[in-house]
């Protein structure tokens, strides 16, 4: 299966994006956040990345949803030494999540995953 690891500045806010994206994706997608710098302070961690991707790499793939600014350069500079099997969505960080957990559980693969993360950024809500 396809695992999901969210980026962010804020470890409140990378878990409590997984814990969402974990509930759509019935308890079946592996979500995994990378929320904070390594002192657990506002800020992001190549450190704290590279544990979550272990965690979430079930041997389908890993797509990452960043948050901003730093998140999403921390997630280039990863992806880049990673090579295949690791891919940073362009999508919305909580729609994206969900969308690509929603679509993990399903047992989709890696395109398929990231392309639903992505499609996440034109759901309107009202």
């Amino acid at each position: 299966m396809v695992g999901i690891v969210v980026i962010a500045h804020s470890r409140t806010l990378a878990e409590g994006v997984a814990e969402v994206a974990r509930a759509m994706g019935v308890g079946k997608a592996v979500v995994e956040p990378a929320g904070g710098d390594v002192h657990g302070g506002l800020g992001t961690s190549m450190e704290r990345l590279e544990r979550a991707v272990r965690a979430a790499d079930g041997g389908d793939g890993v797509v990452v949803l960043a948050d901003l600014g730093s998140s999403v350069l921390t997630a280039k500079a990863f992806v880049a030494d990673a090579g295949t099997g690791v891919v940073l969505a362009d999508a919305p960080l909580v729609e994206g999540a969900v969308a690509a957990a929603s679509m993990a559980a399903t047992g989709a693969d890696l395109r398929t995953v990231v392309q639903a993360a992505e499609a996440a950024r034109g759901h309107r809500k009202t």
